[in-house]
């Protein structure tokens, strides 16, 4: 059940679904919102510098720059997904384009923002052409990985889409059959989703995403409870 009149709203805009609303009553674009800086400490500025500087498997050759991750090292909140992008790599920033806003808007909808959650992604290289991260690539940037997560301590995982999902939980499923049920990643309850580029590709699949969001965002109210 969504929990505000806010949320509904903010849902049905992700679900691309026209809201009429009172003229100056909108709310604005969660891309728009004022985004909280946020100071790194020392572990975190020598995990950084060590992914800036990593040379571990072949994708440190055709690289622009690593994509580290973004947002609140103390976040509830863990979204985890595959690798950058071409714009990622041009950027230093995971999730951007329009896959980086619909994810924007998903996340407003269950009350989260960009900057409140910490984004990741299991390759912190862009592999050429977009393709899918080679084992011994995401073997090599795993422990980075780990190291974010341990940092991090997220109380909920949203692993994004299926690279991301398989790779968190060492399973050959597909999304479909990942979906929709409470996983552990360790004492980490973990949530698999939908990639934001699929749902841009598959509009009709965002009911099961928000399903999904959901079921996160219960979790995490449960496990305070």
């Amino acid at each position: 059940m969504l929990q505000s009149e806010h949320q509904r709203l903010a849902y049905l805009k992700a679900l691309g679904i026209d809201v009429w609303l009172l003229r100056g009553a909108a709310d604005p674009e969660p891309d728009q919102a004022m985004v909280e800086p946020v100071t790194d400490g020392i572990e975190w500025s020598e995990l950084r510098s060590n992914v800036a500087q990593c040379s571990r498997c072949p994708l440190h050759q055709s690289r622009t720059q690593t994509v580290f991750g973004v947002g609140n090292p103390d976040a509830d909140w863990m979204i985890i997904g595959e690798a950058p992008g071409a714009e990622e790599d041009r950027r230093g920033e995971p999730f951007v384009g329009r896959a980086g806003k619909l994810l924007n808007e998903m996340l407003h909808a269950v009350g989260q923002e960009r900057y409140s959650v910490f984004i990741a992604n299991i390759l912190k290289c862009r592999p050429p052409d977009n393709r899918d991260p080679k084992p011994d690539e995401v073997a090599e940037c795993r422990d980075y990985l780990e190291q974010q997560i341990a940092r991090v301590q997220p109380k909920i995982i949203l692993a994004v889409g299926r690279i991301a999902a398989q790779h968190l939980l060492d399973s050959h499923e597909t999304v479909g059959k990942m979906r929709g049920i409470l996983h552990h990643l360790g004492e980490i309850p973990l949530i698999v989703t939908y990639h934001p580029a699929y749902l841009l590709r598959s509009p009709r699949q965002k009911r099961k995403a928000w399903d999904d969001l959901c079921l996160a965002k219960q979790t995490l109210a449960e496990s305070a409870a």
